[in-house]
């Protein structure tokens, strides 16, 4: 299964969102496998956003970022980063169509209530930047075979099984084939 990660801003926690937010997500069929509350230093924002650094607004955007703790989640599924970007919907809230979590909750561009990784190396990049691995857990969800078709889940197993194997850290939960 792909991972991709997702950061609830700090106008999310003020406004009591993260439940309903994650919420969104969970229902969807993707599963957590890794969620930690942190307040973020300078350090980590400059390089977080480092892709923003010359841009006028770098400041606005750090100093709104340390204003509150965040929640950082590692998201599980099927193609997980092209699906949670399109639950999050465009960068503009205001813009975003309605049912996506930035179309129902935000009316701006830089409070706009979640970022989400927008690829493959980019979400393993920002999973590594803010997650340890023993921080990360790997645990059977039954109702896989209601959210996915066995084909999916037969190539899921296939890599898996035939994939490079992950080393399992003490007191970690061990891998589940569905």
């Amino acid at each position: 299964m792909e991972r991709t990660f997702i950061l609830l801003k700090p106008d999310c926690v003020i406004r009591g969102l993260i439940g309903e937010i994650l919420s969104k997500f969970e229902k969807k069929g993707l599963k957590v496998v890794g969620m930690k509350m942190v307040k973020l230093k300078r350090k980590q924002l400059e390089d977080f956003y480092s892709h923003h650094k010359e841009k006028p607004f770098f400041e606005k955007l750090i100093k709104f970022m340390k204003k509150t703790p965040v929640v950082t989640i590692i998201l599980e599924g099927l193609n997980s980063v092209e699906v949670v970007r399109k639950m999050c919907g465009t960068t503009t809230g205001r813009e975003a169509i309605p049912a996506t979590v930035r179309g129902d909750y935000s009316m701006s561009t830089r409070m706009n209530i979640i970022h989400a990784a927008d690829s493959v190396d980019m979400a393993k990049k920002e999973i590594d930047m803010f997650f340890k691995q023993r921080e990360i857990y790997d645990y059977k969800k039954p109702q896989m075979s209601f959210i996915y078709c066995e084909e999916e889940l037969e190539g899921e197993i296939k890599k898996r099984k035939f994939g490079k194997p992950r080393k399992i850290h003490k007191g970690e939960p061990t891998l589940s084939t569905a």
